[in-house]
């Protein structure tokens, strides 16, 4: 039976309600604007219920105000930025203690957040954070670095002038850490705008490498690209002097310290702090510092350049042991034997009858050739020993005795260049006889319609041929003493070959004073005559490398391609012969420079050590060492037989494009695209001088046969002169007039393709003369054995684009 609900009955005005069940507490944020229910419903659904707590309650305060503003006012709550911070930070427990935050230190927050599997997008922003704390992040200012950099380059130009050489080099690699950090951090247009205001003062001598950082524009382009990554993985090293790095600490922590005229208030204030704090951090995360115990005023200007950079991968490491410095490594190496090579007694004295023998053909009985055949050594200079150099055939051959025969007599009439007479001349007259006899005497040749381009020219060492690499992939001949060059007939039959005369007959009738040579696939990049017959017979043989990764040698007698040697894998830059022949080097892209022999198609010695291209090889006049030029701008110097690096050089700013040893075998020039001569000596590995005033790159380096003139030519249409036993630097300012004036050698300057007025007084003191073309680019120069300069080019027609 049931029971009838009884009805709902409301109790009386007066009554008191009967007892019953309290009503469920009512939501706070019912109270609250629509729009701010919003937040605290996102706050709720997200977890953050500090950060949903801080704003319910910052509601509330708000609502307490308003009702008892009409009673009293009341003094307002003041919240700290450190309260707010902690009131709205992310809270995510860690996973073995879930009462703790896992994002409360920045040093681990993006490893922590890479583990919450976050969606694709947001996984790549958080790698692109890479090791960067959460707060930096958000801290990041683009214009601290640019303020920084400001503030820095300010300091070293208001420094004095015995430190701003010596504070100079610091200014790029920070350079390029404040650019990659803000193209890493994703500032672009920050970066861009750093890279257009600050890299001006930078480009004259790191021009190079500028140029590569300024098409790195991603943080992807910044992980992958090379050069980037060793910036950030190696340490720069920067020579300076104890009190040089004194004086940097104080204006890194104080900012104290010179000061660019007009600065006004100097470095103080936050932004100046902040700008010093960004330096400072790339000096202690990215520099190293060689501090020598030296004065600044006992090192020259351009010392503080040498041994500075990127240099812990170039230093060859041997024997497990970590070497710091050049310096250190080159000494490791021991005594080089830098003196001539030796010649057997029957060729020393077959060389001598045929010396007597011309002498009295010359009726000139009483002439003396003991100077020239036994020349005197050199003290403290080692020569080697027959041990010590690569094999040869044990006789000599008629070739050999006509080679050392002219020697003897090019080297008695030989015209002798002194340079170091231009500095005794005291009026006209004798400046004019002195600069005849100082100066060479430089023949040019000029390539016109050449179509694509020449990368390489050579002269034979007779001076009867001039060959030519094309980029269309062949190689052109001329003779110079206006010769047919004839070769051989394809119809005839080697067995009718008995002597010399049926040879002759064989031979092409007609014939040209010009010949083309076509074997390779790809543009020749080098050519090299064979020495053998030096200047006393034309040469037989010629080798050519390309861009088809071959290495071929051609006979000039048939005027064919003989052998094809394979075993680069990327194209051959340069390819030299062997002072003595049979042997020749060349140098590739992949990094390698190979010693190889005629007989043999596969390659003998492998020099392996270059971080980059090796663009340029030569042989050491003894044959003993090889010169390697490469991309990574060091050059090198390998024992040919061993395979071993022995010296390594560095003190360029850019791709070494050529390198020339002298002939006494004491000194070598390198040069490429930075625009300076340097000037090394061999024994100690150390640079003598570095020779600048050239506008574009530098394509070759020759020097005289008393090893007292350099010679240079460049993409600038000149060819230069440098007094090698002088002392250098850059001439010193005089004031006239009120206005600084540079003392120069008052040649006539070429207007080439890079030529500024500002760089006019970058001119070193042993620049003895500038001889100017009027578009032809001089992509080789080279010395007869008598000392007339022959030099080579193509010529630009300023018509065709």
């Amino acid at each position: 039976m049931s029971v009838p609900t009884p009805a709902v009955s409301t109790p009386a005005e007066g009554d008191s309600p009967a007892p019953s069940t309290a009503p469920p507490p009512a939501d706070p944020s019912s109270n609250v604007a629509q729009g701010e229910r919003l937040v605290l419903e996102y706050l709720r659904s997200r977890g953050f219920k500090t950060a949903e707590q801080a704003f319910l309650s910052s509601i509330e305060a708000g609502t307490e105000g308003k009702d008892k503003e009409s009673a009293a006012p009341s003094s307002s709550n003041t919240v700290t930025s450190e309260e707010l911070v902690k009131n709205i930070a992310v809270f995510a427990s860690k996973p073995n203690k879930p009462a703790e935050n896992a994002l409360s230190e920045s040093s681990s927050v993006v490893s922590e957040l890479g583990t919450m599997g976050n969606p694709a997008n947001i996984q790549n922003l958080i790698a692109s954070i890479s090791s960067l704390g959460a707060e930096e992040v958000l801290r990041l200012d683009p214009t601290d670095k640019q303020e920084g950099f400001k503030e820095l380059e300010a300091w070293v130009d208001g420094s004095l002038d015995m430190y701003r050489p010596e504070f100079r080099p610091i200014l790029f690699p920070i350079f390029c850490h404040f650019y990659l950090d803000l193209i890493q951090q994703g500032f672009k247009e920050a970066a861009l705008r750093f890279f257009s205001e600050y890299s001006g003062s930078l480009a004259p001598v790191h021009n190079p490498t500028l140029h590569h950082l300024s098409a790195l524009l991603l943080p992807t382009h910044v992980e992958k690209d090379e050069l980037a990554q060793r910036f950030r993985n190696e340490k720069y090293t920067v020579r300076m002097s104890r009190s040089g790095v004194d004086l940097l600490v104080g204006w890194l922590t104080e900012g104290m310290g010179g000061e660019a005229p007009g600065s006004g208030e100097g470095f103080s204030g936050e932004k100046g702090k902040r700008g010093r704090l960004a330096v400072m951090r790339v000096v202690n995360n990215h520099l190293k510092f060689d501090v020598t115990a030296s004065p600044s005023t006992s090192v020259s200007a351009t010392s503080w350049e040498e041994s500075t950079g990127l240099l812990s991968s170039l230093i060859p490491q041997s024997s497990g042991s970590s070497v710091g410095d050049a310096h250190t490594f080159n000494l490791s190496k021991g005594e080089l034997k830098l003196g001539p090579a030796p010649i057997s007694e029957e060729l020393r004295a077959e060389t001598e009858r045929q010396l007597r023998e011309h002498a009295m053909m010359d009726r000139d009985p009483a002439a003396q050739y003991d100077a020239y055949i036994r020349p005197a050594t050199i003290p403290g200079v080692v020569s080697p020993t027959f041990s010590d150099l690569l094999p040869h055939p044990p006789s000599f051959r008629t070739v050999d005795v006509r080679r050392e025969v002219e020697k003897v007599r090019d080297a008695r009439k030989r015209i002798r260049l002194e340079p170091s007479a231009l500095a005794n001349a005291a009026n006209p007259g004798q400046a004019l006889a002195a600069r005849a006899r100082a100066l060479p005497s430089v023949c040019a040749y000029t390539l016109h319609d050449v179509g694509e381009g020449v990368p390489c020219c050579s002269f034979s060492q007779d001076s009867s041929l001039m060959a030519a690499g094309f980029a269309e992939s062949y190689i052109r001949l001329w003779s110079l003493k206006g010769e047919k060059l004839k070769g051989y007939r394809s119809d005839f039959q080697p067995s009718s070959i008995h002597n010399t005369a049926s040879l002759r007959k064989v031979r092409e009738k007609g014939g040209s004073t010009t010949r083309k040579l076509i074997g390779h696939s790809g543009p020749v990049y080098s050519v090299s005559f064979d020495p053998v017959g030096g200047s006393a017979t034309p040469p037989r043989y010629l080798l050519s490398s390309s861009a088809d990764a071959t290495t071929r040698l051609w006979s000039l007698d048939t005027m064919t391609n003989v052998v094809a040697y394979r075993g680069h894998q990327n194209p051959v830059w340069d390819v030299q012969w062997s002072p003595m022949g049979i042997y020749f080097a060349t140098a590739s892209r992949d990094r390698t420079a190979r010693l190889w022999s005629t007989d043999r198609t596969s390659a003998l010695r492998v020099y392996a050590g270059h971080l980059s291209d090796v663009d340029c090889v030569r042989f050491h006049p003894n044959s003993l060492y090889l010169a390697t030029g490469s991309s990574d701008r060091t050059a090198r110097l390998w024992d040919v037989q061993r395979g071993s690096c022995v010296r390594v050089f560095i003190g360029h700013q850019g791709v070494v494009s050529t390198i020339a040893f002298s002939p006494d075998g004491r000194y070598l020039a390198s040069a490429g695209e930075d625009l300076a001569i340097n000037l090394w000596d061999l024994g100690s590995g150390k640079r003598i001088k570095k020779m600048t005033g050239h506008t574009a790159s530098i394509y070759s380096l020759a020097f005289s046969g008393e090893s007292s003139l350099l010679v240079s030519g460049s993409a600038d249409w000149t060819v230069r002169c440098w007094d090698v036993k002088a002392a250098g630097g850059l001439p010193s300012k005089v004031k006239e007039n009120g206005v600084n004036g540079v003392t120069t050698n008052g040649d006539t300057h070429s207007e080439g393709p890079s030529h500024r007025e500002s760089e006019s007084n970058n001119e070193t003191t042993d620049l003895l003369s500038t001889f100017p073309t009027k578009r032809t680019p001089i992509i080789n120069v080279q010395f007869t054995p008598r000392n007339l300069c022959l030099v080579a080019g193509p010529y630009l027609n300023p018509e065709i684009r």
